[in-house]
């Protein structure tokens, strides 16, 4: 008796790739004909501005990809709708055999993905491929989710060298893609931006598996400083990669064989860096409360007591603070944030400004070229000290400091704010210090040109220790 055909379709989401790809690799291994399906959730589109720079990006990466498929005769199925009754219809449009996808571990995907296995008539296979290990295989003696990054980060090596480093690759079989003569509905062949609402930006970073790549050797030369020069924005000698590694263009295999090919300490802290992303999607994943709650209960009862004149201050560039202005700028042009400066402008919005870290954590999602959940949400409470293994709320970084010890010359704040560039290298962390002569001499005078600073760090640091001790206790 002859088996029945199996005919995949392959539901592409966060990983924006053809190579190296669990979910297509097992596809085309073990089904006869495998169909490839992006579709464009509105129920995701609609909480996104029609200027959002991730649409290009991932706009980018799809024509990519369908243009490597039309080589091999296939295409790449786009749809858009409600997941829910969109992936069953094309499963059945295609007649479809099996659905693949590869896991998300954010709180609306796992709802979605679990409601959509549960609608198709077909069988589903579903895989790791976004981390080396997800939530449940690195767990303590006790068999509990550990929630400190330093003994997470052992027992990941551990568990590691257990399979001795060696990471997966896994091919794909591009004799197993349906052969298809037309799309109508391809991403090169219909103007997508106009049919979801969306106008195209132009980005520093370009989407796609090619750029991905050539990023990755590019920081593969500069890798071995990493650890020195990782802390100084102007000097740009971060990978620059969040954005390919939050939209899949490259898999996590190969960055962590890009870490793990030399033994310096800039490969070591790079993977370092690496694993604190799969500590906080492990964190997401095990306690989902984290996305709308601090992880700390005792944190939601903090009486924030910043206002809208911080808030607008602190969005738009205007706090008077030269590195967080700086810093703010950059990510409103850009999308684009060091890592750094993450942490500082964070530290300064809930511990200065003193306002929600959620609303910057919101802020941030809307503006991020690398958006991801666990991450921005791992970061926002580490800084707000309100969750797992985070900074101790005691500790609050210092915007002049910091902007003297990391951006010393004032090359980044020269860069985002030229109206401070005449000051001198010891002004321009702190202008407001300036009398009349040397602003008249930087041609900046202060409170016209450039604002004086919307609070006073150290009056605001003392209301920031009280208002956390009080929740605390």
């Amino acid at each position: 008796m002859q088996e029945k055909k199996r005919t995949a379709l392959v539901w592409i989401r966060r990983d924006l790739r053809l190579k190296d790809h669990r979910a297509l690799s097992e596809a085309t291994i073990n089904a006869d004909e495998v169909h490839l399906l992006f579709n464009f959730d509105p129920l995701i589109l609609e909480t996104l501005p029609p200027n959002d720079r991730r649409i290009s990006f991932i706009i980018e990466s799809l024509k990519e990809m369908e243009e490597q498929l039309n080589k091999k005769g296939s295409t790449i199925w786009i749809g858009h709708g409600d997941p829910i009754d969109e992936i069953p219809k094309w499963v059945k449009k295609l007649n479809i055999t099996d659905l693949y996808f590869n896991h998300d571990y954010e709180p609306y995907a796992k709802k979605r993905d679990s409601q959509v296995q549960a609608a198709v008539k077909c069988e589903v296979h579903h895989f790791k491929d976004s981390v080396i290990f997800e939530g449940g295989e690195i767990l303590t003696n006790k068999g509990e989710t550990y929630k400190v990054f330093t003994p997470y980060k052992n027992s990941w090596y551990e568990r590691l060298s257990q399979q001795e480093r060696e990471l997966p690759l896994y091919k794909v079989k591009t004799k197993s893609f349906a052969q298809i003569d037309s799309n109508p509905h391809s991403i090169l062949n219909k103007d997508w931006f106009k049919k979801l609402g969306f106008e195209p930006t132009d980005n520093i970073l370009k989407g796609g598996t090619s750029a991905a790549s050539k990023r990755l050797k590019k920081f593969s030369e500069d890798i071995m400083d990493y650890e020195e020069a990782r802390d100084y924005p102007s000097l740009e000698k971060t990978s620059n990669i969040s954005p390919y590694i939050r939209h899949g263009n490259i898999s996590i295999r190969d960055l962590f064989r890009q870490a793990f090919s030399g033994t310096s300490s800039g490969h070591k802290v790079w993977a370092s860096e690496l694993i604190w992303r799969e500590f906080y999607q492990t964190i997401l994943d095990q306690f989902p409360h984290v996305d709308g709650e601090a992880y700390r209960p005792e944190y939601e009862k903090i009486k924030w007591q910043g206002g809208k004149k911080e808030w607008e201050a602190w969005k738009n560039g205007q706090t008077g603070f030269p590195l967080i202005d700086a810093s703010m700028r950059c990510l409103n042009e850009t999308g684009m944030m060091h890592n750094r400066l993450r942490m500082v402008v964070a530290s300064f919005l809930c511990k200065t400004l003193l306002l929600d870290w959620k609303k910057g954590e919101a802020y941030f999602a809307l503006k991020l070229l690398d958006f991801d959940l666990a991450a921005n949400n791992g970061g926002w409470q580490w800084s707000a000290s309100t969750g797992t293994d985070a900074q101790p709320y005691f500790r609050i970084f210092n915007p002049y400091s910091q902007s003297e010890k990391f951006d010393k010359d004032g090359a980044f704040i020269k860069k985002w704010c030229p109206e401070l560039s005449g000051f001198s290298k010891k002004l321009i962390h702190n202008p407001a210090k300036a009398d009349m002569i040397e602003q008249s001499e930087a041609g900046c005078t202060i409170g016209v040109d450039y604002p004086y600073p919307v609070v006073d760090y150290k009056t605001k640091r003392a209301l920031a220790l009280e208002m956390y001790k009080k929740a605390k206790n």
